[in-house]
């Protein structure tokens, strides 16, 4: 929902926060890593598929993240993540090589997962995983659009996973209303198998608002335990570069004996501080958990991001 935020170019004269120094820094380097995205994928696409992949649309990129997070009794932790889209739309398959570090399969639980970010002190380079998806061009407001990929997790035994999504949006009678569904079920040879439903129902508000509630159903084999958190968001665009969610968030598990494992409020504020290729995020939370007798605990989550994208390349 932030991401799109994002969707205008930002003018000349005010598309970043950088000074001049580092724009000049950081520039060429950017450049060179974009036309090796965009090499890599055209020539890969050309060799598997046909002599279109130099005029198609390739929506291939790297992300680099950076996150430092502090929570109150729990001290600081960083956690470093890379995500690699390789799309190779031409071939007869319309396949996508994707690598990522953080897959959400090896982000825990709910509760651990926090407010949709990492939470988990053990990431690290076992937990990078690389393989193929099957691309659809179905319209996900007429039809399911589904997705199936396949690959393995990079340590010592190999660990192979196979994916499968499915994606669909609704409009809800004539009005202003929406409810997109979002699943996932994968397997793990490692940890076996995992189910994950996400449903939103929202509308705007105005032209810079937009409100959401959010339901997450979540299944972890080795966790047996079946989870649910509940998320009331507004999504406000301050102006074509920055943004900010607040939340209401409730998290829970169990359906043979529920209970309420954390509460939370968040402010997520997200700013796009150079030319739509490095973000920066501050989110501070307040936390509820049943773990601490439901005692205030604050948290703050500082996080960039940085993305690579061959089809243009800014100056």
């Amino acid at each position: 929902m932030l991401m799109a935020c994002y969707g205008h170019a930002a003018d000349v004269a005010d598309d970043s926060d950088l000074p001049q120094w580092t724009i000049d820094r950081i520039t060429p380097v950017h450049e060179r890593v974009s036309r090796w995205v965009s090499s890599t994928s055209r020539g890969t696409d050309g060799f598997f598929g046909t002599d279109d992949h130099l005029n198609t649309s390739n929506k291939s990129y790297l992300r680099l993240s950076q996150e430092l997070q502090w929570e109150e009794g729990d001290g600081f932790s960083t956690d470093p993540g890379i995500r690699f889209k390789l799309d190779l739309p031409t071939t007869k398959e319309r396949l996508r090589l994707i690598i990522e570090s953080d897959p959400e399969e090896t982000r825990g639980t709910l509760a651990d997962k926090g407010s949709e970010r990492l939470r988990n002190d053990s990431q690290n380079a076992s937990d990078t995983v690389i393989g193929l998806a099957r691309l659809s061009d179905k319209d996900w407001t007429r039809n399911w659009d589904t997705k199936f990929s396949a690959g393995v997790k990079f340590r010592l035994p190999l660990d192979p996973y196979v994916r499968w999504d499915a994606e669909r949006l609704w409009s809800l009678g004539n009005g202003p209303w929406q409810l997109a569904s979002e699943n996932r079920l994968s397997w793990f040879n490692s940890d076996g198998y995992f189910a994950r439903s996400r449903w939103d129902v929202g509308r705007p508000l105005d032209a810079s608002r937009h409100l959401s509630f959010v339901t997450n159903i979540q299944w972890q084999e080795d966790e047996d335990t079946l989870e649910v958190s509940e998320m009331a968001a507004i999504h406000h665009k301050l102006d074509k570069r920055s943004a900010v969610r607040y939340a209401a968030v409730l998290v829970g598990s169990s359906a043979s004996d529920p209970q309420i494992n954390d509460y939370y409020l968040q402010a997520l504020y997200r700013r796009d501080i150079h030319r739509q290729i490095l973000y920066a995020d501050v989110i501070p939370e307040l936390h509820f958990h049943r773990d601490t007798n439901y005692d205030p605990r604050w948290g703050i989550t500082l996080r960039l991001e940085m993305f690579f994208m061959g089809d243009v390349l800014r100056r």
